[in-house]
C-alpha cells in the first residue's frame, strides 16, 4: 500500500496533538502530503436546543472561530511540519465525523492518523473516533491518549 495523502483531524487539543509525531514521521518516510482538518461547530444546528442566535452575532462568532483556526493551523504548520513535503489546511463547518469522512473521499486520503479521543472525550474512545473508524474505507491509526 502506498501512502501519498495522510489526514490528521485536529480539534487543537493536547490529545489531538499526540498524533502529530506519527503524522510527520509517515509523511517524511513516504513523501506524503499531510491534510490537516479542523471542523468548526455549526451553531445554527444547535438553534432548537439553545434558542435563536442573532444572525450578526452568529456571523461574528463564526468569523472569529475561523480566524482563530487559521492562525492555529499556520502555527502548527510553521512549527512542526516544515520538514514535510506538503501540507494542506482544511477548515470545515459541521459535525466532525461527517466532515472527516467527506475529506477522506474528496481528497482521496490513504490513511487517517488521529487520537482516540479529542478535547471533549470523557471515555477511553471518543464518539468522533468511533464513527470515523466504523464508517471509513481507509486505514485509521488511533493514537491512545
Amino acid at each position: 500500500m502506498g501512502i501519498t495523502r495522510i489526514l490528521w483531524p485536529t480539534d487543537f487539543s493536547e490529545n489531538a496533538g499526540k498524533a502529530l509525531s506519527l503524522v510527520t514521521e509517515l509523511a517524511q518516510k513516504f513523501g506524503a502530503e499531510i491534510h490537516i482538518l479542523y471542523v468548526m461547530k455549526d451553531y445554527p444546528a444547535f438553534g432548537a436546543s439553545y434558542g435563536q442566535f442573532d444572525p450578526d452575532e452568529l456571523k461574528k462568532m463564526q468569523e472569529w472561530e475561523k480566524q482563530t483556526a487559521e492562525s492555529r493551523l499556520s502555527e502548527i504548520c510553521d512549527k512542526f511540519l516544515n520538514e514535510c513535503p506538503l501540507y494542506i489546511r482544511h477548515i470545515a463547518v459541521g459535525e466532525p465525523a461527517k466532515e472527516i469522512l467527506k475529506i477522506i473521499t474528496q481528497q482521496k486520503i490513504d490513511i487517517v492518523v488521529m487520537a482516540n479521543r479529542g478535547s471533549e472525550g470523557h471515555f477511553n474512545f471518543g464518539s468522533v473516533a468511533e464513527r470515523v473508524l466504523k464508517c471509513t474505507t481507509v486505514p485509521v491509526v488511533m493514537i491512545p491518549v
